[in-house]
């Protein structure tokens, strides 16, 4: 079992610790990798999917608990992918009809979601088991080279995912892609939150902000109509920080409706950033835990857990509920393959897509400023 795993270290330990956790049906081994910070931080990285299995940190009284939801084995995940922690791409988000144009050719990609394309298609990033470049007490580099036509994309891509706890209280996760001829990246990590525990219940009453003045309204299918609404006055203006539940069952609001509650891109920039900057912090009043999430990334996809249906029996033998966690994912906005307006995701060979996240954790007895 995947989650027995996280239970397994020894609290003395100090050596990088490297165990294969099964197998996929074609005989390929899966690993998990424990990586530590030395002050009782430690987080569980798994080769499928490059995910963030576990994380754990302390709450306001020093208790340390994995704030991550997740899979308890290795089949569950096979059985029904969810994303939990995984590295999406090589599109993250969706690309409406399953289609875009790149330097004047057209390409088709599968559709996952409905009528459009989801996380890369069927077999995305997150259905891979990268290789592990590199593994150390607290970080761990893995790769993955997908080929030319792989999902219907171009170009070979080569990716690198690296995790890597800082001493701090801080993780930081690097995401670079090069590749051998143009195509589109748009790279994220799909982490599902929980700063009370995994397994503890509802994520709804986290306090959250969002430093975005403006979101991209969608339509019925999740893509973005190409408007860009200021949040002011609506139920998506979280500037100052508030309970995320608040307004979930707003009757006034058709954007609900059509994600069932918050699954859209907030409007960070228009660009993105030269330099780190905080683009969400989310505060758990019930256990004093809050995090920061620093990225340069213009764009910031908020999703409020809203198909967590109660199938799935989580690490802790608990069953996850609508609303049991929330994810925020950096990236470029939503379909801008098909919408000049949001940017570009093109990349070209000798270019280097990046994509840096630091997620800073503190407790409500003294919060650091993000640096």
């Amino acid at each position: 079992m995947i989650g027995a795993l996280a239970l397994s270290a020894t609290a003395g330990a100090v050596a990088q610790e490297r165990t294969v956790i099964g197998t996929l049906p074609d005989g390929t081994p899966v690993e998990s990798i424990l990586l530590r910070d030395g002050s009782g931080m430690q987080a569980r990285i798994i080769t499928l999917g490059a995910a963030l299995h576990s994380l754990e940190v302390p709450d306001r009284d020093g208790r340390f608990a994995d704030v991550l939801l997740g899979d308890a084995t290795l089949q569950a995940t096979l059985d029904k992918p969810q994303y939990f922690g995984t590295i999406v791409g090589r599109f993250a988000n969706r690309i409406a009809h399953g289609r875009f144009t790149l330097d004047g050719k057209t390409y088709n990609v599968p559709a996952n979601d409905g009528p459009n394309s989801l996380h890369g298609g069927p077999r995305g990033f997150d259905k891979v088991v990268w290789q592990v470049v590199e593994a150390t007490r607290d970080h761990a580099t893995l790769r993955h080279v997908s080929p030319d036509g792989d999902q219907g994309f171009p170009g070979t891509l080569t990716v690198t995912a690296t995790y890597a706890l800082q001493s701090n209280g801080r993780l930081a996760i690097d995401y670079t892609a090069t590749t051998d001829a143009p195509t589109i990246v748009n790279l994220s990590n799909h982490a599902y939150w929980n700063l009370s525990g995994e397994g503890s219940g509802t994520a709804m009453e986290h306090e959250l902000m969002i430093p975005a003045s403006a979101y991209t309204p969608v339509d019925a299918t999740l893509i973005p109509t190409g408007v860009v609404q200021p949040v002011q006055g609506t139920v998506f203006d979280f500037r100052t920080p508030k309970p995320i539940g608040r307004d979930l069952r707003s009757g006034n609001e058709p954007q609900l409706l059509h994600g069932h509650g918050y699954d859209h891109n907030w409007v960070v920039s228009r660009t993105p950033a030269k330099a780190l900057r905080e683009v969400a912090r989310v505060h758990d009043p019930r256990s004093g835990r809050v995090m920061s999430l620093l990225s340069t990334q213009p764009g910031l996809q908020f999703y409020s857990g809203n198909f967590l249906d109660g199938s799935t029996v989580g690490k802790s033998g608990r069953v996850y509920r609508q609303g049991d966690a929330i994810a925020l994912e950096p990236q470029l906005f939503p379909d801008t393959p098909n919408q000049p307006a949001f940017g570009s995701a093109r990349l070209a060979p000798g270019q280097t897509y990046e994509n840096r996240m630091i997620y800073q954790f503190s407790t409500d007895r003294g919060t650091p400023t993000p640096r």
